[in-house]
């Protein structure tokens, strides 16, 4: 088991110079309490209205309007709904990646000797992974699609990115880890696995994920 400024990492090690994959987090919003309470009405407006018509059939205004702000307030604070879309998905990632830095085997280092082989912290964060994106499947899909390259912009995509890349490094099958940790995501892409999910089923995307992680560890 090796050591760096993130906690225990069994089964990698981080490269000399490497970025820690703690800084690829997004770190939560530091706001005054009043600014505060706005930005918690409108995630819970949005993640209601989302949840009971679809995150695109809801429209910037009935967000506002549910969670008693202004239009222009809402705009400047998120952007626009992927920006939204992203916001309500940061706590979700948040604490998928608190698990892979410091959470119980496999899908984290686990207690000290615990020791999870490179393969099974891999197919541990697939399948962490997908319940993630499967429970919200329409948000992750809009701040993915955005505009053209969105989804290889997001900060949680730079942390899954490097995790899986660490991962095949230590394996020592793959001959150049930064793109296969690319290929490997991209089967987890939600455009991807929302076109699929119709013909295939969860279970089919679920267990063909799982067999292309095992095939590069």
């Amino acid at each position: 088991m090796t050591q760096d400024s993130t906690g225990p990492q069994s089964a990698y090690a981080m490269p000399e110079g490497a970025v820690p994959l703690e800084l690829l987090r997004t770190p939560p919003p530091v706001e005054r309490a009043d600014a505060a309470r706005n930005r918690a009405a409108v995630l819970e407006a949005a993640a209601r209205l989302f949840a009971e018509h679809g995150a695109e059939a809801v429209s910037m205004d009935q967000v506002a309007a549910a969670a008693g702000v202004g239009k222009g307030t809402l705009f400047r604070r998120f952007g626009d709904k992927a920006g939204l879309g992203a916001a309500l998905l940061d706590a979700r990632e948040r604490a998928l990646q608190d698990a892979v830095l410091r959470g119980p085997a496999p899908l984290g280092p686990g207690e000290a000797g615990a020791g999870p082989t490179s393969g099974e912290r891999l197919a541990a964060f697939v399948g962490a992974y997908l319940d993630y994106l499967l429970d919200h499947l329409d948000l992750v899909r809009m701040s993915e699609t955005a505009g053209r390259g969105s989804r290889y912009r997001i900060g949680a995509y730079r942390f899954w990115h490097r995790h899986v890349a660490l991962l095949l490094g230590a394996a020592g099958r793959s001959e150049d880890p930064e793109h296969d940790a690319h290929a490997l995501l991209a089967v987890l892409a939600a455009e991807h696995v929302a076109a699929l999910l119709p013909e295939l089923g969860e279970e089919r995307i679920r267990a063909g994920a799982l067999r292309l992680a095992a095939r590069t560890v």
